[in-house]
């Protein structure tokens, strides 16, 4: 949560109130002076103070294991959205889907209120991994693995960031493989393989940035983060 959204909603203080609260150094986080209102913190990341009173944030994070023919929005007039998955005991008006994945592609979602922490992980210059397992119609070549990793070239010239292609099975008529990726262009994946030829038959997400989908979370069950999952995101926290 941002600090001034945080004193101005715990401490009922007015605008102006909160920016003395600034100018004055009576905020601060982990026990430094903290002077940008706009900084993100919770509560169970930070030691936050605040003209002598310690606030509390109340914010939730949720790993989603998505399921197929749901899509990632907070409403849809015709399809099941993600956030209706989450239990109204859990549900938050603010609550929203941190990206995107296909309606077909299941896998690793984070859902949070934390608005600014979902925009700071999207950012381009921040490059968060994101690996995906893929199942393709034929055999994926080294000479895949080789192309991947310099850039593949969109039909139409636009041109993808390095990525790191790894063959776990190759047969004449499937393979599965991982691919990790660092940007987040529209249907990325399967056009990737299409300009190589080859087409994307079934698409889950493990991993993006630091969280990694549980093996024992159920598709289309989700769980909140666990603080250990939550320390791993604290350098996003700016």
């Amino acid at each position: 949560m941002r600090l001034d959204k945080l004193i101005e909603t715990k401490l009922h203080t007015t605008r102006k109130e909160m920016k003395r609260l600034f100018l004055m150094k009576r905020v601060t986080v982990d026990n430094e002076v903290e002077l940008n209102p706009q900084r993100n913190v919770d509560s169970q990341l930070h030691h936050i103070v605040v003209d002598g009173q310690n606030l509390q944030t109340d914010q939730v994070y949720y790993l989603l294991n998505k399921p197929k023919g749901v899509v990632t929005a907070k409403q849809d007039n015709h399809c099941q959205t993600v956030l209706d998955l989450i239990d109204a005991k859990d549900w938050r008006q603010e609550l929203y889907p941190v990206g995107r994945l296909d309606r077909d592609t299941t896998g690793l979602l984070l859902l949070t209120d934390n608005g600014q922490l979902g925009y700071d992980l999207l950012q381009p210059k921040e490059k968060v991994a994101k690996t995906y397992r893929a199942v393709v119609n034929e055999r994926v070549t080294e000479e895949d693995v080789t192309a991947f990793a310099r850039g593949i070239v969109f039909h139409g010239g636009i041109v993808c960031q390095p990525a790191e292609l790894k063959v776990l099975f190759a047969s004449e008529k499937a393979s599965m493989v991982d691919l990790t990726i660092h940007e987040g262009k529209f249907h990325q994946v399967k056009k990737m393989f299409l300009a190589c030829g080859k087409k994307v038959v079934d698409l889950q997400r493990l991993k993006m940035g630091p969280l990694s989908l549980p093996n024992d979370l159920a598709i289309g069950s989700y769980r909140a983060l666990t603080l250990d999952e939550l320390q791993l995101l604290k350098k996003y926290f700016r």
